[in-house]
């Protein structure tokens, strides 16, 4: 381990976070949650409207290591969460896509034919490390945003990096942008598995890289998301997925910085144990599966994280602490519990109720 990487230099391997996701259990649950930087943030959208798009943002450092702290000093979580998207390593390597509001990521040109893929994995991965610096000066400048926190606050706080998974990053490619099915992506795996593998195993080089360079500049874990990998039949995820899966794994893992990496799908009740058998080091499950149910379907010693329903951020709140506490309740099944919700953050959700959530959690203790 580099001893300027912060998990020595700023100890946040001893932190509640990277301590429960190498499974120690903690004493008071660590808790983070997916998009807690972002758009229910008044200060979010102060900052925003100074102008820029959604992409422009992720690449610009100040802003999003601003971004990306917003929650951490707010909400008093765990750990911060980089702020960027998924399709940033497409941006990257040159593909023409925006990020639409109210709709998400928009490709110029979809990739559908074998031509059209064979021209899209011509390009060479290795542009997104060419290219990343303003990724990872993002890292570095709210690594140390961090660290002044963590001598405030009095305890270490890293930060989660994060990449999508191939077949998320396929689906929106094959698309040309959101899909309520997927049925592009489906379809293209089984009549052309040649062209399919192609397409997921560059993907799984390019969103590796996007992993990696995170995770060398400061990223302390790192996550894996596969949004829609539910909408596979389980067979075919096994067969046409995972594998592109594993393999984005492995730029992080050829850094030799043994960072604590977790594997999330929403939708995925029928392929926890598939997710789990990558060689994570946790498994967030959505809010669909109780997390002891969850354990039982993975049958490994893994942590897990999750999984507290987003609508239950608007119920009145004796109705979501109860929930809460059977969240943190049902994750005493596994080795160690990180707590999140079982998606990301709806944009309208009253931060107060973030506050008092992580409060909650925070102040929990098994009887």
């Amino acid at each position: 381990m580099r001893s300027t990487h912060p998990l020595v230099a700023h100890d946040t391997a001893s932190s509640r976070l990277v301590r429960a996701l190498r499974g120690e259990r903690q004493e008071a649950t660590p808790v983070w949650f997916m998009r807690q930087a972002g758009r229910s943030l008044p200060e979010y959208r102060a900052l925003r409207a100074t102008g820029g798009d959604m992409l422009d943002a992720c690449l610009d450092p100040a802003m999003a290591s601003e971004i990306t702290m917003q929650p951490v000093r707010r909400h008093g979580v765990d750990a911060a969460v980089f702020f960027s998207d998924i399709v940033v390593p497409l941006k990257l390597v040159g593909l023409d896509v925006e990020i639409v509001a109210g709709r998400g990521p928009v490709f110029a040109e979809p990739v559908r034919t074998a031509e059209q893929i064979a021209r899209l994995v011509a390009i060479d991965p290795a542009l997104v490390t060419e290219r990343g610096e303003a990724v990872a000066e993002a890292v570095r400048q709210t690594t140390a945003m961090l660290a002044e926190e963590s001598e405030r606050r009095g305890e270490p706080l890293p930060l989660i990096g994060f990449a999508g998974a191939p077949f998320t990053l396929a689906a929106y490619l094959v698309e040309g942008g959101p899909s309520k099915d997927h049925l592009g992506a489906r379809s293209l795996l089984h009549a052309d598995p040649a062209a399919w593998h192609d397409l997921t195993h560059w993907l799984a080089e390019v969103t590796g890289r996007f992993l990696a360079l995170q995770v060398e500049a400061g990223a302390s874990a790192g996550q894996l998301f596969d949004s829609w990998a539910g909408a596979v039949a389980p067979a075919d995820y096994r067969r046409a997925v995972l594998p592109s899966s594993a393999a984005a794994l492995g730029p992080v893992r050829a850094l030799g910085l043994d960072v604590p990496l977790i594997h999330f799908g929403v939708g995925t009740g029928e392929i926890l144990a598939d997710m789990a058998s990558i060689g994570v080091d946790a498994l967030g499950v959505d809010y669909r599966v109780p997390l002891d149910v969850a354990r039982a379907r993975i049958d490994l010693d893994l942590t897990l994280q999750g999984n507290l329903d987003p609508a239950l951020l608007f119920a009145p709140a004796d109705v979501r602490a109860a929930a809460v506490h059977d969240v943190l309740t049902a994750g005493l099944a596994a080795r160690a519990h990180v707590f999140n919700l079982g998606h990301g953050v709806p944009m309208d959700t009253d931060p107060q109720v973030l506050t008092d959530l992580v409060r909650t959690v925070h102040d929990w203790r098994a009887s």
